[in-house]
C-alpha cells in the first residue's frame, strides 16, 4: 500500500502544467526520431541534455525517459511500411510487419503494435512500482565492496552482451575506463593525464563526450549514407486488428512482457535483446512456424512488446542502483549528476518527487502514445520526405550551442567535435560507441568504490570476495568471463575443424 500512495504523490507531481507538457513533448520527439532512420534515442537525448539543466531535475528525466520509450513506439512505424527500421530495437518487427504490409495489411500490423506496446510498457511499469522499492531497501546494505563488484559485473555484460564484437567491446570499454581517470584522483587528489591543461582539472565533461559520440558522431554517419535510404509510402488503411488478430496475439503479447521486462535491466540488454528473444521464442512455440518471415502477426506483437517492457524495467538499476543498463541511461544519469542529484538507494526517500514522478509519466506518457500513434500514423511516415542533410545540419549546430551554454567553455565545444570524428570512425570500423560512454560513467563509480574497498580491508582483495553480497556478485562475474571465454574457444575450434574438412575436401578432389 505504501507503493501505491507514493505512486499517488508522483501523479501529484506529473499532473501539473509543466510536467505534463514536458512528458508530451518527449513521448513526441521520441516517436518523430524513432521514425527517422538513423536519428535513435541515444543521439537524441545527448542533444537534449544542454535543455535539461534549464528546468527542474523531475521534468529533465520525465522528458528523457519519454523520448527513449516513445522512440520505440515510432520506430516500428517506418519498420512496417518501408522496412528500414527507424531504431534498433525495430528491426526484428521488420521481418514479418513488411510482409503484412506487402499483403496489404500494414494496418493491423501498426495497431497491434500499439496496443501491445500499451500493454507491455503498462504492466512493466506496475511492476517497477512493487519492484524497485524492494530493490532500493536491499541496496541499502550496499558498501563500497558492492558498489565496485556491481560496476564490474556491469562492465562484463556491457561487453559481453552488448554488440556483435566481444574483442571489439573490450577495446571501447577499456578506452572509456581510461578516459574515465583524467582529472583529479578522488582519493588522493593529484592531477592525472592532464598534461599541464586547466579545462583538463576537473576531466573530462560526460556531456560533451557523449553529445560527440552519440550526437555528432551519427549525424555525420548518416549524412555518409544518406543516399542508400529510399522506398514508397503506402497507404496504411485499417488499424484496428481483427478478432482473429487479437486471438493470435494474445499469447505473444503476454510473453513478450514477461521476457522483456528482465531482460530490460540487464547491463547491455535493452529492447534488441529482448526483441530477438520473443521473436526466437514465439517461433519456437508457434503451430505453424513456416508463416514467420511471411506476414505473421505474432512476430510483429511479441518483439514489440517485448522492447516496450525493456525499454521501462531498465530505469529499475538506473533509479535504484544509480547504475545504467545501457547508453541511453548513462545518459539520463548524466542529465541527474549535473543538477546534483545521484540515482541510488536514497533517491526514493531523498527525492521521491523525482522518483514517484518520473514512474507516474510512464503510465500519462504510454497513454499519450497510444493516442498519438492509432490517428496520427499517416501524419509521422510523412516525416520521412524531410532530408537527413537539413536535420544534421540543425543538429550540429544546436549541439555546439547547448554544450557551450552549460559551462561557457569553448574547450567542451572542441571536446564534441574531436569525439564526433572519433565516434563517426568507431561506427565506420565496426566498434560501437555504447560501451565506451557505459565504462566512461561506470568507471567514475568503480573507481572510488574499489579505492575505499582497498582503505577500508588495508590493501587486501580479499574484501570483495569475503562479504557475502559482493562474493555472490564477483562469483557471477567470473562465471560469465568464463563462460564468454570457453564460448570462444568453441568458436576457434569449429572454425579450424571446418577449415581442416575444406583442405582435406580439397585434398581428394586433387586425388581424384
Amino acid at each position: 500500500m505504501d507503493a501505491l500512495s507514493s505512486l499517488a504523490d508522483g501523479f501529484g507531481v506529473v499532473l501539473t502544467f509543466e510536467n505534463l507538457m514536458f512528458v508530451t513533448i518527449g513521448v513526441t520527439i521520441g516517436t518523430v526520431i524513432g521514425v527517422l532512420p538513423g536519428l535513435g534515442p541515444t543521439a537524441t537525448i545527448a542533444l537534449l541534455l544542454p535543455i535539461t539543466y534549464t528546468i527542474s531535475p523531475a521534468a529533465a528525466v520525465i522528458m528523457l525517459a519519454g523520448v527513449y520509450y516513445g522512440s520505440m513506439y515510432g520506430g516500428t512505424i517506418t519498420s512496417v511500411l518501408l522496412r528500414i527500421p527507424g531504431e534498433a530495437a525495430s528491426a526484428v518487427t521488420a521481418i514479418d510487419g513488411y510482409e503484412m504490409t506487402r499483403r496489404g495489411r500494414s494496418g493491423p500490423a501498426l495497431g497491434i503494435s500499439a496496443i501491445g506496446s500499451f500493454i507491455g510498457g503498462t504492466v512493466a511499469i506496475l511492476g517497477l512500482v512493487f519492484v524497485a522499492p524492494a530493490l532500493a531497501d536491499f541496496a541499502l546494505r550496499f558498501g563500497p565492496p558492492e558498489y565496485a563488484a556491481l560496476t564490474a559485473m556491469g562492465l562484463v555484460l556491457v561487453t559481453y552482451l552488448g554488440t556483435r564484437s566481444t574483442m571489439k567491446s573490450v577495446i571501447a570499454a577499456l578506452v572509456g575506463l581510461l578516459l574515465a581517470t583524467v582529472g583529479q584522483d578522488p582519493i588522493a587528489g593529484t592531477m592525472r593525464f592532464t598534461f599541464g591543461i586547466p579545462d583538463l582539472f576537473s576531466g573530462l565533461d560526460m556531456v560533451a563526450i557523449a553529445m560527440g559520440l552519440f550526437g555528432v558522431g551519427e549525424i555525420l554517419y548518416n549524412l555518409e549514407k544518406q543516399s542508400t535510404q529510399g522506398g514508397t509510402i503506402g497507404e496504411v488503411g485499417r488499424l484496428l486488428p481483427t478478432r482473429d488478430d487479437w486471438k493470435r496475439s494474445r499469447a505473444p503479447i503476454a510473453r513478450g512482457t514477461i521476457l522483456g521486462f528482465p531482460i530490460g535491466m540487464l547491463p547491455g540488454g535493452g529492447g534488441v535483446m529482448s526483441s530477438l528473444a520473443s521473436y526466437a521464442t514465439e517461433k519456437k512455440v508457434a503451430k505453424n512456424p513456416e508463416e514467420f518471415g511471411h506476414g505473421a502477426i505474432e512476430g510483429v506483437a511479441g518483439p514489440e512488446t517485448a522492447n516496450n517492457a525493456s525499454s521501462i524495467s531498465a530505469f529499475i538499476p538506473l533509479l535504484t542502483l544509480g547504475l545504467p543498463s545501457n547508453a541511453v541511461l548513462a545518459l539520463i544519469l548524466g542529465a541527474l549528476m549535473m543538477q546534483d542529484i545521484t540515482p541510488g538507494p536514497a533517491l526514493i526517500t531523498d527525492h521521491p518527487d523525482i522518483f514517484w514522478g518520473v514512474v507516474a509519466s510512464m503510465f500519462v506518457g504510454n497513454l499519450i502514445l497510444l493516442a498519438l500513434n492509432l490517428p496520427l500514423v499517416g501524419i509521422f511516415v510523412q516525416l520521412l520526405r524531410v532530408r537527413i542533410g537539413i536535420i544534421g545540419g540543425i543538429a550540429l549546430l544546436v549541439t555546439l550551442v547547448g554544450v557551450y551554454t552549460l559551462r561557457s567553455s569553448t574547450f567542451d565545444m572542441m571536446v564534441v567535435l574531436v569525439a564526433g570524428v572519433v565516434g563517426y570512425l568507431m561506427r565506420k570500423t565496426g566498434f560501437e560507441p555504447a560501451p565506451l560512454v557505459l565504462a566512461f560513467v561506470l568507471g567514475l563509480i568503480l573507481e572510488e568504490a574499489f579505492r575505499q574497498s582497498l582503505l577500508i580491508s588495508h590493501g587486501s582483495m580479499t574484501i570483495f570476495f569475503t562479504r557475502p553480497i559482493s562474493g555472490v556478485i564477483m562469483l557471477v562475474t567470473l562465471l560469465l568471463i568464463a563462460s564468454s571465454i570457453r564460448g570462444a574457444v568453441l568458436r576457434k575450434r569449429k572454425g579450424a575443424e571446418a577449415d581442416l574438412g575444406i583442405v582435406e575436401r580439397t585434398k581428394m578432389l586433387a586425388e581424384d
